[in-house]
């Protein structure tokens, strides 16, 4: 079970890179997420599914993580920046610009701009629950927040 969590947490050890983990996360997140939603065409009601499945996982692993690790929010976990971006990608039509390339990278900076600051309440839920509910949640709001970006960009372009 161990070997399983480290995996899962970490994105198949992507969290044990040295320098950022976040955001080389947050990278690997968009080419997974990327190829699942655009590659493998799966409806958007089993993403989500997958999604709420995946957020549940996640918050139980990350739980038994920081237990063994006798740590909180440990830099390896990168599964969350996964989630954050997973949320981003359900209302992908909505936030589309131009093309998939522009749109990736402007998901790229602004989520990672989002979640480096965590602009409240993602501070909120960073510092007060102590849990993978709190390691995940600021990752969505982040997620959220570029969603909003992205959609205040599309209304001038």
């Amino acid at each position: 079970m161990i070997n399983f969590t480290n995996i899962f947490v970490s994105i198949f050890y992507i969290g044990y890179i040295r320098y950022a983990p976040g955001t080389w996360g947050s990278l690997a997140s968009l080419g997974i997420i990327y190829f699942l939603f655009n590659i493998i065409n799966i409806s958007l009601s089993i993403l989500i599914i997958l999604f709420v499945f995946l957020f549940f996982l996640s918050n139980y692993l990350i739980n038994y993580f920081s237990s063994i690790t006798n740590s909180h929010d440990s830099k390896h976990i990168v599964i969350d920046e996964f989630l954050g971006m997973f949320f981003i990608f359900l209302f992908y039509d909505v936030i589309f610009i131009y093309n998939n390339y522009v749109t990736c990278l402007l998901i790229f900076v602004c989520f990672r701009i989002f979640d480096v600051f965590k602009i409240f309440p993602a501070n909120y839920f960073d510092k007060q629950l102590h849990s993978g509910y709190g390691v995940i949640l600021d990752d969505i709001i982040a997620g959220m927040y570029t969603i909003l970006t992205m959609i205040i960009i599309n209304v001038f372009i």
